[in-house]
Formats: structure tokens, sequence, C-alpha cells
């Protein structure tokens, strides 16, 4: 039986999915030590076991892993947004994750935990009902978090075929919701209507913040090696998502929407996501979590929905109240 791991580092260890990871870490006695690494400052407290190192992910870490007597990384800094800068987005998301990599290598980092993502496959018309860890990777062109995402991938598998001491879990989650998301999903809903693709009406998955936290850990101190999907039970739909969270749903032909969104990409009017971002309410990409429940015996305990809930309760605006009410 592999021997658990003790002392974990996390990078970007201040954003909305790291202050979540960095919480439950510091919660589990099986954890001894914990490494937080950000270029921001951490804006939650922590026990003494949480030491906060700040640090940009594109210069080797290598000196604080070792010095901190890593065993696993779980790499979290990305530039999640859509944005207009591709040497930006490039310099984190694909130079950071490889010098994240180098640095595991050169301290002796026995395991690494990748966050990737279900846009890796792609929002296509002719995805299967359900894709699994062995579906081609097919980010669609232009939407630059699945691309870089996927060329991360493939330099993490490059490293792991370099260096057969280090072992790796690959996690494929798919958009991440919960009370306290931020992101660019959150965002979009501070609108107050949304835009549909007339005919299109996909089935979504979401997966809940606290189930995520949870799946990292579990992976980080197992060491569990290989590439998984994570997405919370059953699906969303995305005029559903809009009802429940009070907002309009303006459906257009998609002749019609797609020019629009990137007119208004390219003139800074909304900076949610270019034309490409549609794909992803038109278009099927839902996963099979089969190889995770079946390999690790993991379950998330919320649904897609419950997920969505969990945001919408907590951040819908509350209506106006009338002079009589």
């Amino acid at each position: 039986m592999t021997e658990p791991v003790r002392r974990v580092a996390v990078t970007g260890a201040a954003g909305y999915l790291g202050n979540g990871l960095i919480r439950r870490l510091d919660e589990d006695d099986e954890v001894e030590a914990v490494l937080a690494i950000d270029v921001r400052s951490m804006s939650r407290k922590t026990s003494a076991k949480v030491t906060f190192v700040r640090q940009d992910i594109t210069e080797s870490i290598a000196s604080a892993f070792s010095k901190h007597g890593i065993d696993a990384v779980v790499h979290l800094a990305f530039r999640l947004n859509p944005g207009r800068d591709r040497k930006a987005s490039w310099r984190t998301n694909v130079s950071g994750a490889a010098r994240v990599f180098e640095s595991c290598v050169e301290a002796g980092v026995r395991h690494i935990v990748y966050l990737s993502s279900t846009t890796v496959y792609g929002a296509r018309a002719d995805n299967p009902p359900e894709l699994t860890e062995d579906s081609p990777l097919r980010p669609v062109s232009g939407f630059t978090y699945g691309e870089d995402k996927a060329t991360a991938e493939g330099l993490l598998s490059d490293l792991l075929a370099e260096q057969p001491g280090i072992t790796a879990t690959v996690l494929r989650a798919c958009p991440v919701m919960g009370p306290t998301a931020d992101n660019f999903i959150a965002q979009a809903f501070s609108k107050p209507f949304l835009v549909g693709i007339r005919g299109h009406d996909p089935e979504l998955q979401l997966c809940h913040e606290d189930d995520l936290a949870e799946v990292l850990l579990v992976c980080a101190i197992n060491r569990a090696p290989g590439v998984y999907n994570l997405a919370g039970s059953e699906t969303v739909r995305w005029s559903e998502m809009v009802n429940m969270f009070g907002r309009r749903l303006v459906s257009l032909p998609a002749w019609a929407v797609y020019p629009l969104t990137e007119l208004t990409w390219r003139l800074r009017i909304q900076n949610e996501s270019p034309a490409v971002g549609l794909d992803f309410i038109r278009y099927p990409w839902t996963v099979s979590t089969d190889k995770l429940r079946r390999e690790l015996g993991i379950v998330p305990v919320h649904s897609s929905r419950e997920a969505w809930e969990s945001f919408a309760l907590r951040n819908q605006p509350v209506p106006a109240r009338g002079p009589n009410t």
C-alpha cells in the first residue's frame, strides 16, 4: 500500500478554489503541514501548520518545496477568465505549469495533482452522451481555458514518462460552483439577462466547491494515480440555471448570437467570453464519472443541481420592495 503523504503544497492558494482546499487541508489531522503559494495574500485565517509563501509560479519553487519537505503538490494556479492577452494567459497557464512540474522534479516531490477541466473534450455536436477519460481531447479552438488545460496535461504526461518516480492525478473537473463561487460563470449572472441559443438547451454538469476540495485532498494524501473526470451527479439545463437565479433568458438564433457576442467581446462591451464560448451552451459535453467511483471509491455528495442551487440561493439579488410591500 502506498504510504500517504503528510506535507502538501498548493499553488494558487489565495484563489477561489485554493481557499477551499487550504481550509480542508488545515482541518485534516492526517496532514502535518501545508505550504500555500500565491502572488496574492491569503484572505482567510489559518492554523500554524499553514505557511504562506508569496511566489510567482513562472519562477522556480523547488527551494520552497525542499525547505518544507513537500510530499505532494496540488497545482491550482491558473488564469481562468478568458483574456485578450494570449501571451499573459500562456505565461501562467502553460509556462507556469511547466515550471511547477519542473520544480517538483528538482525537489523530489513524489506526487502531483493537476486540476484540469472537462472543457478539454470540447463542446461538440458529435460528442457521445458521456465522454470518458479515453475520449479524445478536442478543446474548442479559440477557447483558451480548454486549450491551455489540454496543453498542460500534455506537459505533465511527458514529465511522467521521463520521471518514473513521480506519480500524478489529473482531475478533469466540470465548472465548480457553490455559495462562494467566484468565476466567469458567477460573474455572468450579475447581468439582468442571459443569452441562449434558439433550439439548444444542453444538459450541463457542475461540481460543488466542497466536493472538489474533498476530492483534491483525497487524491493528494493518497497519491492516487491516473486521469479522472469529476462532476456532480445528474445534470441541470442552461435554461433551468437562468430561471433558478431569477434572470431572464433571451434566446437568439445561432447566426445572430455568435457575431453579436464576438462584436461585444472585441469592443470590450462584455468580458465574459468571445463567441466560441457559446458552444458550451449549445453542444453537449457531459462526462462519465464511473472511473472515479470504480477506482477511487469517490462519489461526490452534491448533484449538479444542488451545486447550482447553493450558489443561486446565496447570491441571487433580492427583489426590490415597493412602497406597499
